[in-house]
């Protein structure tokens, strides 16, 4: 099932961003080439890991590292999303992933990997993701309008889905069973490719005409990196529905993790499914999610984004119950393609919701605090779903899909009354309708 977030190779069968503007398609294209890079890492590590040991704790270990940094990272990277050019943050962190991705190629070629490298490998890989994700979603609101953010994020999480499932997950899994050399080396490639359309992204998507439009002068740059740490927190809590969606989303969150801890081991041995077809069955996680990010912006439209998500987070929670206990190949398919529907439905209109809210300038800060709880908490659900396997790798889904369905009944009601993008002022002035570069001062 896939891990709920806030939460993506240029591919013929990606979804083009038409009719949001030239702006949001460089930062669409940028995104593709980094996405490349995520879909063969998020393949590659479990499998690589696969090979190292069948210890399901020291497997469990991989989401647990990767989710790790979240908690020590996501918080400074949100403050260096805010005071540098949100380009040479993009542009930064896909470098510092090629670089990772060189070392890598050098073990394996060597036979020098251990799981131990591997989970140093991938700990500075998330460090890193904290930085790039950051960035990514505070640089969509500054190209398009409120009305336009579910629109937009749809399109960046459907093209994610599709680079990452569709050519990613399957190619990597068939290429690894070749030869595990010929993906790894395809992140030095596909990182390298992120960093330079960063680097080439137009100006108005380096954030600083957001420090412009401060009232009172102040820009995010000189301001004292302390005292920036608790800005996203004081801006969390004074917003009521904020802290409370920040709040539900913590366990839902840990719980989700907690399901998809040893999915590896729960495909290849539970539901006997061969290593070479891994991608494919990640494959019908896509086709759901795919699904869920044309029809998001459009359930938003008719039922409201409120009541959408309230329905959406808990359908989510039944699904992951009914993948384990009904562990079967076929159903196990249909279990997953739905929930990542669910999942991606709920990703796409929260990003929104957030964007709509948090004022620009404040939007690496926020982000960060959010993610340093959310995304940072998840290792204890990676944790806790390794634990739950040594009783039997249905359990973590059970366990997690209960908890889940639970939440979703408790705060269905509040969830329902959360308002539309639209219907949201942050104080900020529209961005260029056109993508136009505006005149800004450097910071």
């Amino acid at each position: 099932m896939s891990t709920r977030a806030d939460s993506g190779a240029a591919s013929g069968s990606a979804p083009q961003p038409r009719g949001l503007g030239r702006t949001f398609a460089n930062v669409f294209t940028a995104n593709l080439a980094s996405s490349l890079g995520d879909g063969i890492a998020r393949t590659a590590s479990p499998l690589l890991a696969a090979r190292l040991t069948d210890d399901p704790v020291l497997i469990a270990g991989i989401a647990a590292v990767a989710m790790l940094p979240w908690l020590f990272f996501a918080l400074p990277a949100g403050i260096l999303v805010d005071r540098m050019d949100r380009r040479q943050a993009l542009a930064l962190a896909a470098g510092v992933r090629t670089a990772l991705a060189v070392a890598l190629v050098v073990l394996v070629a060597t036979n020098s990997l251990t799981i131990w490298w591997l989970y140093l490998v991938i700990f500075v890989y998330g460090a890193c993701e904290t930085l790039y994700d950051g960035a990514i979603r505070a640089v969509v609101p500054s190209v398009v309008p409120k009305k336009s953010l579910p629109r937009a994020n749809a399109r960046i999480e459907g093209a994610e889905l599709v680079v990452q499932n569709f050519a990613a997950a399957p190619l990597t899994s068939a290429l690894f069973a070749v030869a595990v050399l010929i993906p790894i080396g395809g992140l030095v490639a596909a990182f390298g490719l992120a960093a330079l359309l960063a680097a080439l992204l137009p100006a108005v998507a380096s954030g600083r005409q957001f420090h412009a439009a401060v009232a009172t002068g102040e820009v995010a740059a000189v301001v004292p990196f302390r005292t920036q740490l608790a800005d996203g927190w004081n801006f969390i809590m004074g917003n009521p529905m904020l802290r409370t969606l920040w709040f539900v989303s913590i366990p839902v969150a840990i719980l989700f993790s907690a399901s998809g801890a040893t999915l590896v081991l729960f495909v290849l041995d539970t539901l006997a499914i061969p290593e070479a077809a891994f991608g494919l069955f990640l494959l019908a996680g896509a086709v759901g999610g795919l699904l869920g990010s044309v029809v998001a912006s459009r359930l938003a439209n008719r039922f409201g984004l409120g009541p959408v998500m309230a329905a959406m987070n808990l359908l989510a929670g039944v699904l992951v119950l009914l993948t384990g206990l009904l562990p079967v190949p076929i159903a196990a398919i249909i279990f997953f393609s739905l929930g990542a529907a669910t999942t991606t439905i709920w990703n796409v209109l929260m990003m929104s919701f957030r964007q709509s809210i948090i004022p620009g300038r404040l939007l690496g800060r926020v982000h960060g605090t959010w993610r340093t709880l959310l995304w940072g908490t998840m290792p204890i659900g990676s944790l806790l779903g390794g634990a739950l396997a040594l009783i039997d790798l249905t359990v973590p889904w059970i366990v997690g899909g209960a908890g889940i369905t639970v939440l979703g009944l408790i705060f269905y009601r509040f969830l329902m009354t959360l308002p539309n993008p639209e219907d949201i002022d942050n104080g900020d002035a529209p961005p260029p309708a056109t993508g136009a570069i505006p005149v800004v001062p450097a910071a």
